[in-house]
């Protein structure tokens, strides 16, 4: 949502494509594309593409799926990646009224129910599944500044 805010509410699905264009010119993510498991179409994003549309109209504001839209064309032809769960989920939730800053919490809401099957599962079985990489981030323990001086 952060990028189609970008681009501009009053921007039309032409100003999304120049946009995108030129942030692929500079060999920049876009977000919302790409999935380790689906080489096609998430299903879950074929409803949410209907869900962003009709909730956009009934909001007023039917350039975000316009612009999503243009987007994900542009990508598919250009990149031939499919937009991901979240892609739509942005624009749906923003016509809804919920704040940018909750949809990371709501990503993770929502998958809750599918770890917690995976760790049943491995209960189950008496097995624990680890992953297969390893953590390269910063050490630890880190220096967390106090909120009110940053």
């Amino acid at each position: 949502m952060k990028m189609l805010l970008d681009i501009g509410r009053d921007a039309g699905p032409e100003r999304a494509e120049e946009y995108v264009r030129a942030k692929l010119a500079r060999k920049e993510k876009i977000s919302g594309f790409g999935h380790r498991v689906y080489t096609t179409e998430d299903p879950r994003a074929t409803h949410l593409r209907r869900f962003s549309k009709t909730l956009g109209e009934k909001a007023g504001e039917p350039q975000w799926f316009q612009m999503s839209q243009r987007i994900e064309q542009l990508i598919l032809t250009e990149k031939k990646l499919y937009p991901n769960v979240d892609f739509y989920s942005a624009s749906m939730f923003y016509s809804l009224g919920i704040p940018i800053d909750l949809y990371t919490p709501i990503f993770a809401v929502s998958r809750i129910s599918g770890w917690t099957a995976h760790v049943l599962e491995q209960y189950a079985n008496n097995r624990l599944i680890r992953p297969r990489t390893d953590y390269i981030g910063p050490p630890y323990p880190q220096q967390v500044l106090p909120i009110e001086q940053r």
